[in-house]
C-alpha cells in the first residue's frame, strides 16, 4: 500500500504513520515541517494554507492508493487536497469528530443522528463547523463511494496533545489525597489512538465508505476504573477521595476541563459518553484494555520529560490545586 498522511507528526497523524509502518507500506507525510517527520517516511513540506495550497503535492506526481487527512480547522484546506488529490488517489479517510452532531445529542445516538451545518467553502469557524465542512469537501472530491469519515469521541493513548490522561497521570503520581469526580461507576467512551489507527487503515483498505463512529462501546472502562489504574501504574500511593457530581458542581469545578475526562450524569454525558458504536464494531473495531492505554500512557509521560503534554494552541486543562484543596476540605 502506498499511503499518504496529510499531517503526520501530531497525535492522531503519528499514529497513523507508525502504524502504517508497521505494516511495511510506503508512506508519505506532507505538513509544514514545523515537527520532523518520522524515519522512514517520504516528507512533503508546504502549508495547506499559504497562496498556492498543497503545491508539493501538484509538484510530487506521485499517486497513493490510500489518504488519511487530520484536519481540524478551515474546511478549505481539505477542499482543496482532496480535489487535487481525487484523481490520484484510490481512497480518501477523513478524520472527523462526533462533535458535528446537533445538540442534543442523546443517548444512543448513531450516523444517522442529525449534524451542524457546515459549508466545504468556509473558513475556520468554530470546530464542530469545520469537521462538517471537512467531511463534506472530502466527499464532495472523492464521491460517497470513496471517503471515509472517521467520527471520533474521545482518544486518549501515548503522545497524547491535549494532557487529559496526561494530567490525571501527573496529578495522581504527586500522591497525597486527590479529588475523585463521582459516581466510580460512571460509563466512559474513548478510544485508544493505536486502535483508531488500525481500524482506519483497515477500514480503507477495504475500501469502507461514509460515516463511523469511532470509540469504544459505552462502558468499556468507568470513572473508577480509570483513575484506580492510574493509581496503580504510577505506584504513588495517592489515595482517591469521591465527591459526588453534586458537590463537585457546587464547588465551581468545571467537568471536562478542570476535572479532564470527566462529565457528570445527564445530558453532556450521554452526549460523550452513551453513542451508539454498533457499526464500527461490526466493521470490525476492537479496542484494547484501558490498563493497556494508561500504563503506556504512563510510560510515555515519563519518557517524554513533560509532565502535561499539551497543545500549545489550547487552554490547559486540570484543576488548579487551591480549587482541589478546598473541596477536599469541605468533603473531610
Amino acid at each position: 500500500m502506498r499511503l499518504l498522511v496529510l499531517g503526520g507528526t501530531a497525535f492522531v497523524g503519528r499514529a497513523i504513520v507508525a502504524e502504517g509502518l508497521a505494516r511495511g507500506w510506503s508512506v508519505t507525510t506532507f505538513n509544514r515541517g514545523s515537527v520532523p517527520a518520522p524515519p522512514g517516511v517520504t516528507a512533503l513540506r508546504g502549508d495547506r494554507l499559504a497562496d498556492g495550497g498543497p503545491v508539493a503535492l501538484a509538484a510530487a506526481g506521485d499517486t497513493w492508493d490510500l489518504v488519511v487527512d487530520t484536519w481540524s480547522h478551515a474546511p478549505t484546506a481539505v477542499r482543496d487536497a482532496a480535489a487535487l488529490l481525487a484523481g490520484r488517489a484510490r481512497h480518501y479517510t477523513y478524520i472527523s469528530s462526533r462533535s458535528v452532531y446537533a445538540w442534543p445529542m442523546p443517548a444512543g445516538l448513531a450516523e444517522d443522528g442529525p449534524v451542524v451545518d457546515g459549508s466545504p467553502d468556509a473558513g475556520a469557524t468554530e470546530y464542530a463547523r469545520d469537521k462538517r465542512g471537512g467531511e463534506l469537501a472530502a466527499v464532495a472530491a472523492f464521491g460517497e463511494d470513496r471517503a471515509l469519515l472517521v467520527r471520533c469521541g474521545l482518544i486518549l493513548g501515548p503522545h497524547e496533545d491535549v494532557g487529559r490522561l496526561p494530567w490525571w497521570l501527573a496529578r495522581i503520581a504527586r500522591g497525597g489525597p486527590v479529588l475523585a469526580p463521582g459516581p466510580r461507576g460512571l460509563p466512559l467512551q474513548y478510544i485508544d489512538v493505536r486502535d483508531l489507527a488500525a481500524w482506519t487503515l483497515d477500514a480503507a483498505g477495504r475500501g469502507l465508505a461514509g460515516p463511523y463512529d469511532l470509540v469504544s462501546p459505552s462502558g468499556h472502562t468507568t470513572m473508577g476504573e480509570l483513575l484506580d489504574l492510574c493509581v496503580r501504574v504510577t505506584g504513588s500511593g495517592a489515595e482517591l477521595r469521591w465527591a459526588a457530581p453534586e458537590e463537585v458542581l457546587a464547588a465551581g469545578i468545571e467537568p471536562w476541563t478542570e476535572l479532564p475526562v470527566w462529565m457528570p450524569p445527564g445530558e453532556p454525558h450521554d452526549a460523550m459518553y452513551r453513542s451508539d458504536v454498533s457499526r464500527a464494531v461490526a466493521a470490525g473495531l476492537r479496542c484494547r484494555p484501558a490498563a493497556g492505554t494508561v500504563a503506556d500512557t504512563w510510560a510515555w509521560v515519563k519518557s517524554s520529560g513533560t509532565p502535561i503534554p499539551a497543545r500549545p494552541t489550547r487552554s490547559p486543562v486540570g484543576l488548579p490545586p487551591g480549587k482541589e484543596a478546598a473541596l477536599l476540605t469541605r468533603l473531610a
